[in-house]
């Protein structure tokens, strides 16, 4: 296995779509990637990670949030439904966005309908941290950031402040 580069916020290529993956694509490259995934999820560290976010431009999300990580979850071409209309802050940090945490609003309680990470359809209800996890890793697919939730003027505050450290590191 081995460590993938994170993109940084304001990266372009953190805004491209994902596209779906086929039958064909489930060969032991994409299992490479998952399990490349996962390690740099946890490495991060982190509680999910999209493959947009390591400039790979599939639906594929990873996903673990207990404590113990020990319950990583594979979810391909990923959807989910509100199960209600009710809404919850919570605060959010990105491995794309290093060091900034804000409050962002998502559904209480979901359903998630996505194939694993050998094909086969998965159903499930989750609500809490693993709600949030997922709707945040779902919008990296659509190409949205967290911070796309926040005014302009935090946005630019955010892109100034990782835009100086990107320089710094250089």
């Amino acid at each position: 296995m081995s460590l993938l580069n994170i993109l940084e916020y304001p990266d372009p290529r953190l805004r491209t779509k994902a596209e779906p993956l086929s039958e064909v694509d489930f060969t032991p490259e994409l299992q490479q990637q998952i399990d490349d995934m996962f390690e740099t999820m946890y490495e991060a560290p982190g509680i999910g990670l999209a493959a947009t976010q390591v400039d790979f431009h599939k639906q594929l999300l990873v996903i673990d949030v207990s404590e113990s990580k020990d319950q990583p979850r594979v979810l391909i071409n990923p959807t989910f439904t509100p199960l209600e209309e009710a809404c919850e802050l919570m605060q959010e940090g990105c491995l794309s966005v290093p060091e900034y945490y804000a409050d962002v609003e998502r559904y209480v309680r979901i359903r998630v309908n996505a194939l694993d990470r050998h094909g086969k359809p998965q159903e499930f209800e989750c609500e809490g941290l693993l709600a949030h996890c997922v709707q945040h890793e779902c919008d990296h697919l659509k190409g949205i950031v967290f911070v796309d939730y926040l005014s302009r003027l935090k946005q630019e505050r955010v892109k100034k402040k990782l835009l100086k450290q990107q320089r710094q590191k250089a």
